[in-house]
């Protein structure tokens, strides 16, 4: 066993149910820091591709005229939680503000669902397709453990239980529902558009195609992109997989890096407090990422 591979070691002596976020911390701040802000920013990407999810979230207007502070919450809330874990105060607080701000909207329980699995899913596909190695089977299940745990403190129902099940939802509730939304489109592009302002201007038209070169097919037809030519895909999917190989030979990471210490969270240069991070709903207007339950957030952290 090379050093490379240490951590994948401490992590396979460990229980991957008990001991599922600290095995989810480990893989998220050490192992795969670049690749799980990826896959979690296509994770959400992908929802927007479901009318009723992207139709609602244009109606918010946080991910059109608000992007990067939208962004900016959602990646460090949810990291928060990787960090600290459920039963800390940072962590429930987190999840407190997360319930909060969606108090007065409503979504169906079966959108929230899917959500939360692309969570599970997404990271893993990414990972095994550019990743400097593939998830282990204690990682994977960690991964739906973890994120099982946060679907109950958000009041989530029915739940699948393993990272098969997850994946299985996903797929079919994708070719169930992915469709065009003139909406949608608008939230998409506005992504695309943050994500392209992180450089410099002049690549912006070269990172949007590389982009939509990482995007499946379902993905480009429900918002009805032009689809990257075989040549840019092959190319950008090579590029991709060329980092995931030169990572593999460099020694194990020794700190942890989280969500906060990316240099595309640009919101709070002075710092910022996580009971202040996210939104506040508007007045009368019905319809969010998350679904509200009925109960308050206390409940929710029961």
């Amino acid at each position: 066993m090379t050093k490379r591979f240490e951590r994948l070691e401490q992590i396979r002596r460990m229980d991957p149910v008990a001991d599922a976020s600290e095995i989810y911390r480990l893989t998220v701040a050490y192992e795969f820091p670049w690749d799980i802000t990826r896959a979690l920013e296509l994770a959400l990407y992908r929802t927007y591709a479901v009318p009723s999810i992207g139709r609602l979230l244009a109606e918010t207007a946080e991910l059109t005229d608000r992007t990067q502070k939208r962004y900016d919450d959602t990646s460090l809330l949810l990291d928060t939680i990787v960090e600290h874990g459920f039963a800390t105060d940072a962590g429930r607080t987190a999840i407190r503000r997360i319930n909060q701000m969606h108090r007065s909207y409503d979504i169906s329980n079966d959108d929230m669902r899917y959500v939360l699995c692309t969570f599970v899913v997404v990271p893993k596909r990414w990972i095994d397709a550019y990743g400097w190695r593939r998830l282990s089977r204690h990682e994977i299940v960690a991964s739906a453990v973890h994120y099982r745990t946060l679907g109950r403190h958000m009041g989530i129902k029915d739940v699948p239980e393993t990272y098969e099940e997850f994946e299985a939802h996903l797929d079919a509730y994708e070719e169930l529902n992915f469709g065009w939304d003139e909406r949608s489109r608008k939230v998409s592009d506005a992504t695309l558009d943050l994500m392209t302002s992180w450089y410099p201007r002049p690549l912006a038209p070269l990172l949007r195609r590389a982009t939509l070169a990482l995007l499946d097919e379902p993905l480009l037809n429900a918002f009805r992109y032009e689809p990257p030519t075989a040549l840019t895909r092959a190319f950008v999917h090579r590029a991709v997989r060329a980092r995931g190989r030169a990572v593999r030979l460099l020694p194990p990471r020794r700190a942890p890096h989280f969500a906060r210490q990316n240099w595309e969270i640009k919101s709070y240069p002075d710092g910022y407090r996580v009971a202040d991070l996210g939104t506040h709903p508007v007045p009368g207007l019905r319809g969010c990422p998350v679904r509200h339950t009925g109960g308050s957030a206390g409940d929710a952290l029961q």
